[in-house]
């Protein structure tokens, strides 16, 4: 088996030797003329001059060896609902969605903003304007109207597909109200709304405007539409980066150097083969969902499991922490890909639901979209038996930075490490303050990548080039190079470790600490759940720390002795493991955190509260009581 050693130094000094090889993992009507253009640093362009199309690469090729294989599987435990479609059915949802599409005057280069919750026209959508090269825009249905409105600004689509309405934990989400309300304020007005009428919310349609699914479909039921061959650097989709400020900031995606980087990822990263089953827990309206439920599989030639619902729900909407598993049994799933939030949700429910079905089938938990801690990451791996193995990336580069590529060579997991770098990204660290690289084990850098950024990675920011050199390649002193905004460290081995976000740094005293340093030595208590840090404004040492925490035995916060003990054992535990400064100067107690409805946890929005500030936007918080608690604590004190 060819060394990862040597196969990531291939990709790095024989880049355009390694990524042609790469480029023939899918369907190219015309090859490219030039691998790699990177003649105006640091915009590259990746296989210039070949044609393909996204999605004859996730359904079209497949009809040949694999038309009745399942491709889309829906599962919604909101509704009850579980259907399978093959790739032959696929195809035919996506062509008559394009067509829909055609006739409501969608055309190449045209947006469509989608605006959907996790239901199987989602993807047709997603997948007919690759097929027709309309430029998506998925935005994710936990948003208000005030961040729909801003995207709506500006992607300004022609056309905007959305719903009823959503559920979660068995509560409607009505959408509708909410797209009008984002349309009136937004001065970018859609020629037409497209609608998915799901029976959950009544709805007023707006005359000339607003269109229903279920009757133009009806209309194409034996459409035929071709794919639209792009050239591979012609725009595929924009996508918005969660909790920026001011403007929201376009994520600009190519075509073919997407489709490559997924079909090698899923190759050598994810393992996964043709036939068999892929599960993310995520959304579309994040990245993970678009590379990694709705492309990356359907481009592997595998089944991928599309979930609305939580992970303690059951099909029959009754409570059912198992139902992941359950869905891993009934399917065969192979890969799981979800976040460490929802581990640690279940590692709160008894560990028998984790044996009452068969996974036999799972080779691999993947876990990524926030740093794995390493209590979190031991207890899932004893409790499945499987590996577990962390990755870290980012809405921008599309695909895994740092990960363990088992598909090329198997190696370890480090608990607390998403690994080491993968192919095609040049990974350093760097001093903030000089731009030296740091090359001692233990030394702690900003993470950054060198140009130029390999296939899959954004091309620029959508409609502004200026601020995509400004934001991420101007911010290391004397270099040009992409920063993460992530502070890390690199063991002797060569694997990172991710110590929070270059933001999220406390100056106590003078000592410079990442929030993540302090979490995880403070998630190491038994009888800590789950964490949060944040640096509060402090007039005598600039800022301390403070620790929001979720105890898993309530009872032990209950009474103001144990809850007083209890802070002490984790304040001396800090001190033990970081020193005195790492200290918080308060542990406060909650019964939750609060969190996007992805699962990340809204650290900026816990600090304004502790130093009275405005919270900004919340819509996509997931349980507003969570930091009215926290606002309680701080009000109390």
């Amino acid at each position: 088996m060819t060394k990862y050693a040597d196969f990531y130094r291939r990709s790095l000094h024989d880049r355009d030797a390694f990524w042609s090889e790469q480029a023939g993992l899918i369907d190219w009507k015309t090859p490219p003329q030039q691998i790699c253009d990177y003649s105006k640093p640091p915009f590259v362009r990746w296989y210039v001059g070949g044609t393909t199309n996204l999605c004859h690469n996730a359904v079209d090729r497949h009809l040949k060896d694999r038309p009745d294989q399942a491709a889309l599987i829906y599962v919604s435990t909101e509704t009850g609902t579980e259907k399978t479609y093959s790739f032959r059915e696929l195809h035919a949802e996506v062509q008559r969605t394009a067509a829909v599409l055609r006739e409501i005057g969608v055309q190449k280069g045209d947006r469509v903003l989608i605006y959907m919750p996790m239901i199987a026209e989602a993807a047709f959508a997603m997948l007919a304007c690759a097929r027709i090269g309309a430029i998506h825009s998925v935005v994710f249905g936990g948003f208000a109207s005030v961040s729909v409105a801003s995207r709506i600004e500006d992607a300004s689509p022609k056309l905007i597909i959305s719903a009823d309405a959503g559920s979660r934990g068995g509560k409607v989400v009505e959408y509708k109200p909410l797209l009008d309300e984002a349309i009136r304020l937004s001065s970018h007005k859609p020629d037409a709304v497209l609608l998915v009428d799901r029976g959950l919310s009544a709805m007023k349609l707006i005359a000339g405007r607003d269109h229903l699914w279920a009757p133009l479909r009806e209309k194409h039921m034996d459409a035929t539409v071709p794919c639209e061959w792009l050239e591979s650097n012609e725009i595929s989709y924009t996508i918005y980066t969660s909790g920026t400020t001011g403007n929201p900031k376009g994520v600009q995606r190519d075509t073919g150097g997407y489709a490559v980087a997924l079909a090698a990822s899923m190759k050598y990263i994810f393992g996964g083969k043709a036939g068999e089953t892929y599960f993310s827990t995520s959304d579309i309206g994040w990245v993970v969902g678009h590379s990694y439920i709705v492309y990356g599989p359907l481009i592997a030639g595998m089944a991928t499991i599309m979930y609305e619902g939580l992970p303690t729900r059951g099909i029959d909407g009754e409570p059912n922490p198992g139902i992941w598993w359950q869905l891993v049994e009934k399917y065969k799933v192979t890969q799981l890909f979800s976040a460490p939030t929802a581990v640690r949700v279940l590692k709160k429910h008894d560990p028998a639901y984790l044996k009452k079905y068969d996974i036999s089938s799972l080779k691999t938990l993947y876990l990524a979209g926030e740093p794995l801690d390493e209590p979190t990451a031991q207890w899932i791996s004893d409790a499945l038996g499987v590996p577990v193995i962390d990755n870290y990336w980012q809405t921008e580069t599309g695909w895994p930075i740092l990960t363990i590529a088992n598909g090329v060579e198997k190696a370890p997991s480090k608990f607390g490490s998403p690994g080491v770098a993968m192919y095609g990204f040049d990974v350093k660290l760097l001093n903030e303050l000089t731009g030296e690289e740091l090359v001692g084990a233990g030394e702690k850098g900003v993470v950054a990548i060198e140009g130029p950024l390999p296939p899959g990675c954004m091309q620029t920011v959508w409609r502004d080039d200026a601020r995509f050199v400004k934001t991420y390649w101007e911010t290391v002193p004397g270099k040009m190079v992409y920063s993460t905004f992530d502070w890390g460290i690199r063991d002797k081995d060569g694997y990172f470790f991710i110590l929070g976000r270059t933001d999220d740094v406390i100056n106590v005293a003078g000592h410079r600490l990442g929030t993540r340093e302090i979490e995880e030595s403070i998630s190491s208590h038994p009888n800590v759940a789950e964490v949060a840090v944040v640096g509060v404004a402090d007039k005598l040492k600039g800022q301390v720390a403070m620790a929001f925490v979720v105890a898993k035995d309530a009872s032990t916060v209950s009474e103001e002795r144990t809850r007083l003990q209890l802070e002490g054992e984790v304040m001396k535990l800090v001190e033990g493991q970081l020193g005195a400064f790492a200290r918080p100067s308060r542990v406060r107690f909650v019964t939750l955190l609060p969190k996007t409805r992805s699962g990340k946890l809204l650290r900026r929005a816990i600090q304004a509260v502790c130093e009275g500030r405005d919270t900004g936007d919340l819509s996509s918080m997931d349980d507003p009581s969570a930091l009215r608690q926290i606002r309680d604590l701080v009000a109390s004190a």
